[in-house]
């Protein structure tokens, strides 16, 4: 055979299979899509847009000034950095409905206003974060400041973990502030900025309104971001974010036990109680040492992990 006669034949058989391809694809596309209208269409489930500040937001029950354009601008930069937080929003969202309702009471007790308890999302997504600081727990105090408002704070125990302890000194602070500045707007920056610096800037540019303080970045977005958490917190499913009542996370049930003496292994004394020592530890986090020896004349509430008994149903004396 020429070799002529073999080009021919080769190129033959190429036509053919380019051919049977162009066939297959074809009627793969056939069978995928017999018109162009069932043509698979895009996702439209998730989509990325914008949100509708609404006509009136309160923090403390002093009005924002929405037709100011920078306000109304700085809170949608938050409201729309919270909705686009995906997991880490949906998991706020989870923690308040735990969290909230211990917060809440603690305000209320102090006389703080309530939008208050949208603080420790901005500061910790209510969880007992450490920042690089070392700013520590649900409302990230140091540890010199925690000691100088008569916390106790040392590698045994760090009240900075406890919930209740630690907005309780969160209210001292905010009440010391309203007392200083005399609107709970600039008393709650302070907790972020500092009174002094705060103090400061309105020495410096003769105003005394947050929203029309220039401050610093953290701090100037400080209120927002707390506005934001509200706005999405009572109103999720507004912001894209759909959950079931029953996949938000549920308050732990448990009973206190005072104890005023000390405890050698709290793996044991977990054992008494028909717990163990990971929840007895997650129920206490500020119990910081496999065991505890307390402050002479002190004594301390521990929490102790129960499904029988209701939250703060009952409680314990250990001597």
């Amino acid at each position: 055979m020429s070799i002529l006669n073999k080009k021919i034949i080769l190129t033959a058989i190429m036509l053919v299979a380019v051919t049977l391809s162009l066939f297959a694809v074809i009627g793969g596309l056939k069978g995928f899509s017999s018109t162009p209208s069932d043509r698979l269409k895009p996702d439209t489930t998730y989509s990325n847009k914008t949100y509708k500040l609404p006509d009136k937001v309160t923090f403390a029950g002093e009005k924002m000034p929405l037709d100011n354009f920078d306000t109304r601008e700085s809170l949608e930069r938050e409201l729309l950095t919270s909705a686009y937080r995906h997991s880490s929003t949906i998991l706020i969202i989870k923690r308040a409905n735990r969290y909230l309702p211990v917060i809440e009471k603690i305000l209320k007790q102090n006389d703080i206003p309530d939008d208050f308890k949208y603080l420790a999302a901005a500061e910790s997504e209510y969880s007992n974060m450490i920042s690089p600081a070392g700013a520590t727990g649900f409302w990230q105090i140091m540890q010199e400041t925690g000691r100088e408002e008569g916390m106790e704070i040392n590698s045994v125990v760090d009240e900075r973990y406890d919930v209740e302890r630690s907005t309780q000194f969160a209210c001292d602070y905010f009440r010391k502030s309203y007392e200083k500045f005399g609107n709970w707007t600039l008393a709650a920056a302070s907790y972020n900025g500092g009174r002094a610096a705060i103090d400061e800037q309105i020495q410096i540019q003769k105003q005394n309104n947050y929203y029309d303080l220039l401050l610093t970045e953290e701090t100037a977005r400080y209120i927002f971001r707390a506005v934001a958490y509200k706005l999405v917190i009572t109103d999720p499913e507004n912001y894209g974010f759909k959950i079931n009542k029953d996949e938000l996370y549920t308050p732990v049930k448990y009973f206190e036990v005072t104890v005023d003496s000390a405890i050698s292994d709290f793996s044991k004394f977990a054992d008494q109680y028909r717990t163990n020592y990971k929840l007895l530890k997650l129920l206490n986090p500020w119990l910081r040492k496999p065991y505890l020896t307390p402050k002479p004349g002190k004594s301390y509430i521990i929490k102790i992990p129960d499904e029988d008994r209701r939250n703060g149903g009952s409680s314990d004396t250990v001597n």
